[in-house]
This record gives structure tokens, sequence and C-alpha cells, in this order.
């Protein structure tokens, strides 16, 4: 990416420009999780939907929320750029939040409430469809805002000058933090005014948040730090991939000195460092050889590439398996706002004879768990490990993603047994058979599960998130944000399909199944120590590949002395 030539420009950036950068994440998770926290009470509830229709509704939704950011990202690295595609994003979030609020407060959008004892009416196709529209421009809008907003905050840092060298990755602790917080009104404030005032006003506030954050987001355009796009990356990474194809046959040259190389043409695309030549996956070096047929002057791109490049497509294909260990734990994460809040929604939620916390709510301990959890690491645990490792950042990001699986395997393999704390105590006071009669059992038997989470995302998605700028090249940040959101997607698609698949072959001949409307006579802990199990196998395949995984060769431009050559650099290894 190219900066601006303005030389004004190159000052801009920085602390100052974070108030508006967050502000737009805050109204945006307001706007985001003040419907999807509660979404499947709202289905249920008000669209009369099956539990396992609602569920695999949710997920599907999150999923493909989490899947447009790759084209969000696409545009802004190949021509928009990171500031004009949260801008239009958050226009088309806005529509799609217009749209949902008005579907919930117009009767003719819902089928009619349930009378006594009666069958509920489902929603017509008409109404879903409403519902789904609606959805769908929330997905497109968040496509553009999620990859882009990370990474054009942690562009206001030049991790080239070694005065701001640590901001880059503390800042991914501050967004997460203030990310949760708002996160954390959603789940208390907005679930609250849902459930107990009406839906139309639950989703009007988000919806004026969102118009909020647009405004904040646009006015601090003259602070901005901005970054020019430097052309499609994945034009780039296929066209290395054919010219390696087409150089099939041509011998390795036997030093890596031998390869082509051209500052000028690689310019835009590594104004923070020059990516150096690995050893691995020496098949695409071919792609960088000169034969008699190439120009190495005015190269045809489809026949010949720098080593720059060959090795954005290298760093590209080293992150794929740490990419794919994460899926798991948003799989056992999204049944917070499916199975877990069901099973709160049977239980005892009285702080007080008057008062009982939403069931919606409850995801306010794995927001709290984790915002402290955070504070905590950035305050203290960096602190107390920089002395035992020597690094800037305590401990690297593939150590804290590690400590993040673990946690997550132990807060599945907790839920599992509180689930059936809870359904001895439905059995015992004779409410096996009445799924919508409370259960005299504390829904704060729940929070060790909740916590965990809280306590697992604090490790793993930060460092996820880490990772991913830390080692994608720095032409495709937000194609790397993008992929920390795939990753989100994935996850809540094997969620639906371990859903799907359970409720098929857990099928009695009675009708019965694992996963029924009434829990009490279901086997969610059976569900629960499934997914324990295959963390615990995907734990082991992430300390396989984090033990064999090559951080990024970079060779930085170091800008901290004025006085001294510019074309200086200095060696360094991301850790």
């Amino acid at each position: 990416m190219e900066p601006k030539e303005n030389h004004a420009r190159r000052k801009k950036g920085g602390l100052i420009t974070m108030p508006f950068i967050f502000a737009n994440e805050v109204c945006e998770k307001l706007a985001v999780v003040g419907f999807n926290t509660n979404m499947i009470s709202y289905l249920t509830t008000q669209l009369h939907l099956p539990l396992t229709k609602a569920a695999n509704t949710l997920t599907n939704f999150s999923g493909t929320a989490s899947l447009t950011p790759l084209l969000g990202a696409f545009i802004a690295d190949s021509f928009a750029g990171k500031f004009w595609t949260v801008a239009a994003a958050s226009i088309i979030y806005q529509i799609g939040m217009i749209s949902l609020t008005l579907s919930a407060v117009l009767p003719q959008f819902r089928p009619p409430p349930c009378k006594a004892e009666e069958v509920c009416q489902q929603a017509s196709a008409g109404q879903l469809a409403v519902l789904y529209v609606s959805l769908l421009l929330g997905a497109l809008g968040s496509g553009g805002i999620r990859p882009c907003i990370v990474a054009f905050g942690a562009d206001q840092f030049d991790e080239s000058d070694p005065k701001q060298t640590t901001r880059t990755w503390t800042y991914f602790n501050w967004y997460y933090f203030v990310m949760g917080a708002a996160i954390l009104v959603a789940v208390t404030v907005l679930v609250y005014i849902q459930d107990n005032i009406g839906w139309g006003v639950g989703l009007g506030i988000p919806t004026v948040a969102m118009f909020i954050s647009i405004i904040a987001f646009i006015v601090g355009y003259p602070l901005y730090r901005n970054l020019n796009p430097a052309g499609s990356p994945f034009t780039r990474l296929v066209q290395v991939a054919v010219a390696a194809i087409r150089k099939r046959k041509v011998p390795n040259v036997s030093e890596a000195s031998l390869l082509y190389q051209n500052a000028e043409l690689d310019a835009s695309i590594s104004l923070g460092g020059k990516l150096l030549h690995s050893g691995q996956m020496k098949f695409l070096d071919k792609a960088a050889i000169v034969t008699e047929e190439d120009d190495s002057k005015t190269p045809n791109l489809w026949r010949l590439s720098t080593v720059h490049r060959v090795e954005e497509l290298k760093s590209i294909i080293r992150m794929g398996p740490i990419w794919a260990s994460g899926i798991l734990l948003i799989t056992a994460y999204a049944q917070q706002n499916t199975f877990s809040l069901q099973q709160a929604k049977t239980m005892n939620r009285h702080l007080t004879k008057s008062f009982q916390i939403p069931a919606g709510s409850m995801s306010v301990f794995t927001i709290l768990t984790m915002l402290i959890t955070t504070a905590f690491y950035d305050r203290v645990f960096i602190k107390v490990a920089r002395r035992f490792t020597g690094l800037d950042r305590g401990i690297s990001f593939l150590h804290r993603m590690g400590i993040g699986f673990v946690i997550s395997t132990l807060a599945t393999l907790v839920a599992g047994f509180v689930e059936t704390k809870r359904k001895k105590a439905a059995l015992a006071h004779g409410l096996y058979d009445h799924p919508h009669t409370t259960i005299p059992i504390s829904v704060f038997w729940l929070v060790p599960q909740y916590s965990l989470h809280g306590m697992a995302e604090a490790f793993m998605s930060i460092g996820h998130l880490e990772f991913f700028y830390d080692q994608a090249p720095e032409s495709m940040r937000s194609t790397a944000m993008a992929l920390f959101w795939t990753a989100i997607s994935a996850g809540n698609y094997v969620s639906t399909l371990l859903v799907t698949l359970v409720h098929k072959f857990s099928a009695g001949p009675n009708g019965s199944n694992w996963l029924p409307d009434n829990l009490n006579k279901g086997k969610l802990e059976y569900f629960y120590w499934i997914i324990t199990l295959l963390q615990f196998f995907n734990l082991i395949y992430y300390l396989v590949c984090a033990k064999l995984y090559t951080y990024k060769p970079i060779q930085v431009h170091d800008k901290g002395d004025t006085s001294s050559d510019r074309n200086q650099i200095e060696l360094t290894t991301p850790v």
C-alpha cells in the first residue's frame, strides 16, 4: 500500500484517531449484538420457529455475516481502500437495521401471538423473507466493516517507526476491550429492553447507534492515516501460482540470490519491509526464476514474479493450518446463543422476587470475564511473562492461542456436567414433561461455562487477530482480517452441521432425539461432550501446526534515526 504523497498526511494517525474508530466499532457492536444475542428468543417467541430451526437460522446468519468479510477485504485491498469500504458498508448495514426494526414494529411482518394452549402459527414465507433480507443486508454491511475497521485502526500506527513498535499489538488488546464493553451494554441493557419493553424499542436503539457510528467515523476523516490500495492481492497470488505452473519443468536455481528481485515493482506493496526468500514450498520459487523468455525490466507477471510476491503466497499458505484450528473454538462458542440460552430460560433467574436476569443476558458473564482477562493480560500478565521470555509482548501469539484452546475445551466439558445437574433437578421436582416451567435450580450454575468461554476468547481470539495481522503480507491486511472472520463463519457452519447430524442420527423410534424442544428429555450433555472431544483432537492438531510454523522472513526499513542512511534495514522475526 502506498501512503498519500502529501507530507502532512504522513504525520496523521496515531492515538488521536482511536476515539473515532472505536466509536464506529462500539456502535456497530451495539447494533450486531443487540439483536444477535437475543435472536433465538425473537425467532422462537415472535416468529414461533422450532428450536432447531431457529438455532440453525442463527448460526447460518452468523456464518454468512462472517463469510462476507472476504468480499469486503477484496474491495478494500484492491481499489476502494479501507476508509471508503467501511463508510459504504456502514450505510448498507444501517438500511438492514432500519428494515429489521420496522419488521419488529409492524404487526403484518409477524405471525399472531399464541393464544393459551393453541399451537402457535409459524411465520409465513413472506414474513421470513423480510427477516432474511434484513439479515442479508446486515451480513453484507458487516462484511465491509469487520475486516477493514480492525486493520484500519492498526494502520494508524507506523510499524517501521521504533517509537510505535509496541502500539500495534497493544492496539488489539484495546480494540477487543472496547468491543467487549459495547457487547456488555448490548447483552444487559438492550436484551432487558427487548424482553421487557418491546422489540421495536430494543432494535430501534441499536439502529440509532449505528447511525451515530457512521457520523463519528466520517467526522474523523481528516485525522486518519490513509493508505492507498495496491491492487488486487488475489490477482498477485494467482499470478505467482500460474507462473510457477508454467515453469514447472524449469530446474530450481542453486542460490536464492539468483531469483528475480525488483524493488521498484514491489515498492507499493513493501513499504514496511521486503519479504525475504524462505526455503519452504520450493516449487513456488520457480515463479521467480528468470528464463530466456522473460523480460526482467518489464516482466509479464503471469510468467515472472518477484521473490516478495512469491513469499506473499507462501505466507498465506503457511497461515492456513493455524486458521483452520480456530474453527472448532467458534463452534463451541456458538452454543452460548443457542442451547446455553435455552438452558438459562428453564432455570431460576431471579435476583429478587420482582427482578430476574433475562436469559439473553447470561452472556454478560462471558463478556465480563473476557474484559477482566484482557485487562489482566495487558496490565499484569505481559509484564510478568516478559521477565521470563524477553519478548515485548510477553508471550508469542501462538502460545496465547494455545492457552485459549485449552480453556475452551474445559468450557464445553464443564457445560456437559452442568446440563446433567440441571436435568436431575428437573426430574427430582417432577418437571420432566414441563419444558416451560422454571426448574428450581439457580441459573448461576451456568456461570462457569460462560466465564470459561470468555477467558478462552481473551486468549484465543485476540491472539488470532494478532497472528493474522502480523504474519500476513502488509498489502493484504484487510484480507488477513477477513480470514479471521471466515474462521468464525466456518465455526458457525460446523455448528449447524453438528446440530443437524446429531438431530438426525440420535433420533429414536418414538420421535425422541438428543436435542428436542424440551431439553429435559434430551441429551444436550452428550452434544457438549462431542464438542469437547473434537476440541481435544483440535488442540493436538494445533500444537503440531504451531510447532512446525515458520514466521515470515522480513527485512524491515528502520525509520527511527533520521540521520542514518534511508536504506538502512534490520532483520526481524515476528514473535
